[in-house]
């Protein structure tokens, strides 16, 4: 199935020109109309040439029958050999002509013309094609009932009326040429239309392809790091949106770009302080004779390496959550705060924090699913906790809490810790912003790494007084996918 789609035509025909484009396309289409209107006034100059050439067969025909008399006691006609000849003149070959009665006893012309198909009805003339002699005839016949009171030609055995019937045929080679001659003509003008409407489109593809290469040499002129937005002022209104979708895409690339050198800078700014600090600290450490100062000295540079561990880790974590893509997938919400919650218990204990998880109904549904990326979710849930046990004063209690309804699904992070004020609340989870309740040795990083995660999510953080007491309430909300 895959090797039919790569190779299939409507693939092949993407890889093309335009210009081939319309030679695959639109000259087929073309030729194919050029072919059916060939054929149609072929048709109609058959019809045209029947319809003028059948007037003068009928002229003949009418002319013959006019001329025939039972005056006489007999049947007789004065056949109009002028006419006749005259006719065959036009006609531009042999002209036959037939009389004869019902009865078989007048034969006068040519005795084996061809019979019309069917029977004639009397006073009606029947034009039809057939072959005589191997050459393609056109012909009329007529048949005229001869009244019963006279005897010159007696009734059928059956009793119908007397009859005389008249046929006059000619041939169909001055129709043919005089068609011949029509679709030539008819030929050569389609074809110069068909040339004049090649030529057109090619015309107006050039045209309405300009715009395209002016904004094709446009972006090539463009420096590497030019993301300005292409003017769409003088181009056609259906290249607008084609230019509206490059600069929405250049737009989120300057965006990325931005990210990147703000993630950058940011990193290169908080390695660089810890590099100095463990610099002055190491040479302090060097110069320093008394053993205990020096131990006092690596003591603090151990401490110095996990701060810049840590920040190294968040660095890495808010880069992730900036450009990684999120892989939606269902998994279990009681499940992930039970693995955060056993991470970061060893340093609960340390503070002997009261550290515990909170499902609605846990008992009766064990298994909480929700759908998101689940590996961004726990960086984002681990920072919330860290920053929880962190500002929380020793022998204090943190509850992990999750909730879902219709709208989505939220994770929450509560303490009883000192909290902060509404303004300062609003402020942070912007990247190094830091509260007045916050410790040293803390980076700024936490909340703006859950803070991004969430929006990835299409969600929001939100940092709220604790209901009961003081304290702090972190709600990561994001809705169904």
């Amino acid at each position: 199935m895959a090797s039919h789609l790569r190779n299939s035509p409507w693939k092949t025909l993407r890889r093309t020109s335009l210009w081939r484009l319309l030679a695959l396309l639109l000259l087929p289409v073309l030729a194919l109309v050029t072919c059916v209107e060939l054929w149609m006034t072929r048709h109609d100059a058959l019809e045209a040439a029947n319809a003028a050439y059948d007037r003068s067969l009928l002229g003949a025909l009418k002319s013959i029958d006019a001329n025939i008399s039972t005056a006489s006691g007999g049947l007789s006609a004065e056949l109009p050999y002028t006419m006749l000849e005259f006719f065959e003149l036009t006609a531009s070959g042999h002209v036959y002509f037939r009389v004869a009665s019902s009865d078989g006893l007048v034969e006068l012309g040519n005795a084996d013309l061809p019979l019309p198909p069917g029977p004639l009805e009397p006073g009606v003339p029947r034009f039809y094609d057939a072959t005589y002699f191997g050459e393609s005839v056109r012909l009329a016949a007529y048949r005229r009932n001869v009244d019963a009171t006279d005897t010159a030609v007696p009734a059928t055995a059956d009793g119908q009326p007397g009859s005389v019937l008249v046929q006059v045929a000619e041939s169909t080679q001055s129709r043919q040429e005089f068609t011949r001659r029509f679709v030539q003509r008819a030929a050569l003008r389609d074809g110069l239309v068909l040339a004049l409407m090649v030529l057109g489109a090619a015309a107006t593809l050039a045209m309405a392809l300009r715009p395209l290469s002016r904004l094709a040499r446009g972006v090539q002129e463009r420096s590497p790091d030019d993301m300005t937005p292409i003017a769409d002022t003088d181009l056609p209104a259906d290249i607008r949106p084609l230019v509206a979708a490059v600069n929405g895409q250049m737009a989120r690339t300057q965006a990325l770009v931005a990210q990147q050198r703000q993630f950058l800078d940011d990193a290169s700014h908080q390695l660089r302080t810890h590099l100095t600090t463990l610099q002055m600290q190491i040479d302090y450490a060097r110069r320093e004779p008394d053993p205990a100062q020096v131990q006092d000295a690596l003591a603090a540079i151990g401490g110095e390496i996990a701060r810049a561990t840590r920040s190294t880790q968040q660095l890495l974590a808010l880069g992730r959550s900036d450009t990684a893509a999120v892989e939606y997938a269902p998994f279990d919400l009681a499940a992930l705060l039970r693995t955060v919650a056993l991470e970061l218990l060893p340093q609960a204990r340390a503070k002997q924090i009261d550290f515990g998880i909170h499902t609605p109904n846990a008992a009766a549904t064990p298994e909480f699913m929700a759908v998101a990326d689940s590996g961004l979710l726990r960086e984002a849930l681990t920072n919330l906790a860290a920053n929880a046990i962190a500002y929380t004063p020793a022998h204090g209690t943190i509850t992990l809490s999750a909730a879902g309804d219709a709208l989505g699904w939220s994770v929450n992070v509560e303490d009883n810790g000192p909290g902060m004020a509404p303004e300062e609340r609003a402020a942070l989870g912007q990247r190094y912003r830091r509260g007045s309740q916050a410790a040293a040795g803390g980076s700024g990083l936490g909340l703006a790494i859950a803070r991004s995660i969430a929006e990835r999510h299409r969600g929001a953080l939100r940092l709220e007084a604790r209901p009961s007491g003081p304290g702090l309430l972190a709600i990561f909300w994001w809705p169904k996918p």
